[in-house]
């Protein structure tokens, strides 16, 4: 025996040298079970009240039939000077269908942003003066 032939998520076939696996580790993430934990990540701005965010995505993600109801959560994970970025995590029974879940969740997000809270998208500010203006509340 020489090779290995995998079957990948797409339905093709991946010919892979048996030495590959021998010289290189690698994991084998269903071994015990199938299911995995993905994460969706989404730029948004500081405006973007993230109590209110939770309380969608609760909806959204429990909601969705993909989702094997194990675990779900959002954290802000990073910023940067114009953004912050926002990473929601969920659980799935497998591979294929946490690809999906997670499409979904992002398109879903993204969608929910759009319509309640246009500004919180991620924007370029330029400031003019040296006065700093004070964030309205119902931003």
């Amino acid at each position: 025996m020489t090779y290995i032939v995998i079957h990948i998520w797409d339905d093709r076939r991946l010919v892979v040298p048996l030495s590959y696996f021998i010289e290189k580790p690698f994991q084998n993430w269903t071994r015990a079970s199938a299911q995995l934990l993905g994460s969706v990540m989404v730029w948004v701005d500081y405006t973007t009240p993230l109590d209110e965010l939770r309380t969608a995505l609760k909806t959204i993600i429990e909601s969705n039939p993909l989702w094997d109801k194990r675990f779900w959560h959002l954290q802000v994970t990073d910023t940067t000077e114009i953004a912050m970025q926002i990473r929601v995590l969920a659980t799935s029974t497998d591979s294929s269908t946490g690809w999906d879940l997670r499409c979904d969740i992002r398109e879903k997000l993204i969608a929910y942003i759009q319509k309640h809270h246009p500004l919180s998208l991620p924007t370029f500010r330029t400031q003019i003066g040296g006065e700093r203006p004070e964030l309205s509340s119902n931003t």
